[in-house]
């Protein structure tokens, strides 16, 4: 290998994916501000959004959004400017 064209903070962190509260350890060099300890050992800590574990390409599940509440919610917002519909006579 070459000498000085790799990163020397080369360490182990745990990465915690927040959806699902699942925490693996994997060689990074990713910054981190939080530690976390896993199995009496303290490690920084890389907060993620989604990741195999979660994501429904990798699980093969759709995660179920509450669709129904937003609609409802714009519905309500926007019925004043709806239009009296006519009857038919």
């Amino acid at each position: 290998m070459r000498k000085g064209i790799h990163p020397e903070n080369y360490r182990l962190v745990a990465f915690k994916d927040m959806s699902n509260d699942d925490v693996f350890i994997t060689k990074s060099t990713a910054e981190a501000k939080e530690t976390i300890t896993v199995d009496g050992v303290e490690y920084p800590l890389v907060k993620l959004e989604i990741s195999r574990t979660s994501h429904p390409y990798y699980t093969g599940k759709t995660k179920l959004v509450d669709t129904a509440g937003r609609i409802d919610k714009f519905k309500n917002k926007y019925k004043k400017f709806k239009k009296e519909e006519k009857k038919a006579e």
